[in-house]
């Protein structure tokens, strides 16, 4: 017979090996062909489970690497990755995919896709667009945003994206230059006249047709005349009128 401590022994031993054959540690993919992964993540993507479809999209793509379905699978884990709240590795996916496969079809749906990411990025930095010092904000994102979907109707103008991209391209516009204006401002309020008027002046040089133009041209005026710059001054003033006169 035997001795308690080793039946304890041989207990645990049947007890702690049998985890490896536990059900959820069991790779319910590990036999899937390249179709039933594509057509499971797909799926996963369209019930908005985008954890799951990620890690079939990512397996298919390890298993399956030059198969006809890893090309469409790294574009939609971008998708799945920018709805997950992955903005970072949304772009990197992108720009795998561009990088990969230049003259692919939905080339210009990756270009959209983009700048998508950095316009739900660009969007967060406007909600907070009244800090106490916004020189020391970065509309990067915001700005990056603008240049993707410029690429896209500069490379793609019959592109079926290309409208809402044009529609995006001129609230982003509008908004980089409320952004520059409250930065002029916020350099007017700390005595910083020549911080002040350059901004005011890139306002005006970068974003002609947009509201912030007027109240750029009066921050540069009053900043010259502070400064003593009389012919800049009247100069700027002279834009404003022709503008803005009555």
């Amino acid at each position: 017979m035997k001795s308690l401590p080793v039946l304890l022994l041989t207990l645990l031993t049947l007890l702690f090996g049998g985890c490896s054959l536990l059900p959820d540690q069991i790779d319910e993919t590990k036999d899937w062909s390249a179709q039933k992964l594509y057509t499971e993540a797909k799926a996963a993507l369209a019930d908005q489970s985008y954890e799951r479809a990620i890690d079939l999209y990512e397996k298919l793509e390890a298993r399956y690497p030059f198969g006809r379905y890893a090309q469409q699978a790294m574009l939609e884990s971008a998708y799945a990755y920018y709805k997950y709240n992955e903005p970072d590795t949304a772009i990197a996916t992108l720009d795998r995919f561009m990088k990969t496969y230049p003259r692919h079809p939905s080339l210009d749906y990756a270009l959209y896709l983009k700048g998508l990411v950095n316009f739900k990025r660009g969007r967060t930095f406007f909600d907070k667009i009244l800090p106490r010092d916004p020189s020391e904000r970065d509309a990067g994102a915001a700005r990056q945003s603008f240049f993707d979907f410029q690429e896209l109707v500069r490379r793609f103008p019959d592109s079926k994206y290309a409208r809402d991209a044009r529609q995006r391209m001129l609230f982003l516009r509008n908004n980089l230059a409320r952004y520059e204006l409250h930065v002029a401002d916020y350099y007017m309020r700390r005595g910083a006249y020549i911080a002040a008027a350059n901004r005011g002046q890139y306002i005006v040089e970068h974003f002609q047709g947009t509201p912030a133009v007027k109240p750029g041209l009066e921050i540069m005026i009053k900043a010259y005349n502070i400064l003593g710059l009389e012919k800049l001054a009247a100069e700027a003033e002279k834009v404003y009128q022709l503008n803005y006169g009555k």
